[in-house]
């Protein structure tokens, strides 16, 4: 057995700005269970990835910048068909955000979303009235850590609409109201290990700002969900990531439902520090998913 932990290039590490280096503990995993391993750069031409047995994908962070590298390396893999957690095709649907559209159809409630095609006509004034909203949010659909997320009121869309057309003519975006809750309460996010519940956290953002992101000084604290949040998620995670390493169920609960953010099952920070069993349950997953149990 050799593995290929999947990383990236790092000319900004994002790495520096997470509270653990989690590459680090996945890496003392895997010499405790006596495994041979090596990270390696999912962009780097010259890895010889057939001479790996699995490939445990961990922190491919600058996908969403070389999005059409990208599912060109992923089609390169599938045709080698090694095993990969999570697996090829599950990281292909995930790796746009129009993967919600689907998650919607099958009954789940997600933050209410329109898609707008790069380079396609838009008035966002629509859109405020749509969602009956004076907040709108608008996010790429393959993208990562709040990359051009953009908080914008009704009153000042305008002087922002030559900076929207300049981004649109290169990329899809995505359309949604503002969710109040996320600056009022935080955003959820559960983790999963082989389609079982391992932690959760709320992740709150600073005063002044919307994203939760804790590189963008947002607040992570430790929550535990009640039974019957954990049953609503788990039909979710059934559906969409049952067979998957780890999934991070990402939301807000609003009135007693929860509405989807993202559900991350590529290269999800899995906040590992914030409750002791999480380093156990993630070992224990990979030790299942590797044939050693």
């Amino acid at each position: 057995m050799r593995i290929a932990v999947v990383t990236y290039e790092s000319k900004i590490s994002y790495a520096a700005t997470n509270v653990l280096d989690e590459d680090k503990i996945l890496a003392e995993i895997l010499t405790d269970l006596g495994l041979e391993f090596k990270f390696e750069i999912w962009s780097d031409t010259l890895v010889k990835w057939e001479t790996y047995s699995h490939l445990l994908v961990k922190s491919p962070w600058d996908y969403f910048d070389r999005y059409s590298e990208f599912l060109d390396w992923c089609q390169r893999i599938k045709k080698l068909g090694i095993p990969v957690f999570n697996d090829i095709e599950t990281i292909l649907w995930n790796s746009d955000k129009r993967y919600l559209e689907e998650v919607q159809k099958q009954g789940f409630q997600i933050v209410p979303t329109r898609f707008l095609s790069k380079q396609q006509p838009f008035d966002l004034a629509e859109y405020f009235d749509v969602f009956k909203t004076d907040q709108l949010v608008l996010k790429p659909t393959v993208s990562g850590g709040a990359k051009n997320t953009i908080k914008l009121d009704r009153e000042m869309w305008l002087s922002k609409k030559e900076e929207m057309i300049g981004l649109m003519a290169t990329e899809d975006f995505m359309v949604q109201p503002f969710v109040k809750q996320i600056v009022e309460e935080g955003e959820y996010s559960y983790l999963y290990f082989n389609g079982k519940f391992s932690h959760a956290v709320l992740k709150s953002a600073k005063e002044g700002d919307f994203r939760v992101q804790h590189f963008f000084g947002g607040n992570i604290s430790k929550v535990l969900p009640k039974p019957e949040d954990l049953n609503c998620l788990q039909q979710l995670v059934n559906a969409f990531a049952k067979n998957c390493l780890y999934a991070r169920v990402d939301g807000v609960w609003i009135e007693g439902v929860f509405y989807l953010m993202e559900l991350e099952l590529i290269e999800p920070y899995l906040f590992l520090f914030i409750e002791e069993q999480a380093i156990p349950n993630y070992r224990g997953a990979i030790k299942e998913k590797l044939g050693l149990i």
